[in-house]
């Protein structure tokens, strides 16, 4: 059983995020999914595609900043399913802005949905696996938790929150057969950057960052996150898988 935040968009022939991406690979090996998110009207029309295609797919309600949601969330996964092997902490949010142009609101939303979300995410998810004899917990991070954005400070320090966080949470938990990963997606093509990426100057300037010449997609991201979630990555902890066409190799 899996469950993914920030999973709404999963409907094929459609612009899809990681989380949705990632759904589609989840249930073609086999996996039951939660697709989770706040966007409800798009997530209840991706879980039943997925389901019209024969797999076992749900969507809930998660705002991932309340730990009572994720609480009531997770119980009601062991509840429906008895187990649960695998979390991606994947919802985001992004505000590029200038440091003195930035308000205090901002700066916290941006640091809890991605770090506060995934310790709780975490968190509450922990002594479910347990009870299954282990689990895998994969967080989205970035390449802008890896090294500095130029255009959005509180993105990147979030993302690198959820760096140094997944690395500590790995080892506590690593004799437990829990594996805590962090996976850093280069620029890629959803519905969270579209906007911004469509303009054609921004395109230019992200693809000459891009040694390989192209944005990445979804897909690229999720085949990462399915390898980390695999028992084929079962000496895998505390890792940082970087996917980003080589531009955190320059």
């Amino acid at each position: 059983m899996a469950l993914l935040t920030g999973a709404a968009a999963a409907i094929k022939g459609e612009l899809m995020g990681f989380g949705g991406a990632a759904a589609h690979l989840f249930v073609r090996e086999g996996a039951k999914v939660v697709l989770t998110d706040i966007r409800d009207d798009l997530g209840e029309r991706s879980a039943a595609a997925l389901r019209a295609d024969g797999h076992d797919a749900r969507y809930m309600r998660l705002d991932v900043t309340s730990e009572k949601n994720w609480v009531q969330v997770v119980d009601a996964v062991m509840a429906a399913h008895g187990r649960f092997d695998i979390l991606f902490n994947n919802a985001g949010i992004s505000f590029p802005m200038k440091v003195e142009d930035m308000t205090v609101e901002i700066w916290d939303r941006e640091l809890a949905v991605h770090a506060k979300g995934v310790f709780l995410g975490t968190k509450t998810a922990i002594p479910a696996m347990r009870k299954g004899g282990g689990g895998s917990i994969v967080n989205t991070s970035s390449v802008m938790g890896l090294v500095g954005s130029p255009t959005s400070p509180a993105y990147s320090a979030a993302k690198g929150a959820i760096a140094i966080f997944t690395k500590s949470a790995a080892l506590q938990y690593a004799k437990e057969n829990i594996r805590i990963d962090s996976v850093h997606p280069g620029y890629a093509d959803t519905p969270l950057t579209s906007q911004r990426f469509n303009d054609p100057t921004v395109r230019q300037v992200l693809l000459d960052r891009t040694p390989m010449g192209r944005l990445g997609t979804a897909k690229d991201i999720a085949n990462g996150v399915l390898f980390l979630a695999s028992d084929e990555s079962s000496w895998v902890t505390g890792s940082e898988l970087v996917i980003d066409g080589g531009m955190t190799a320059q």
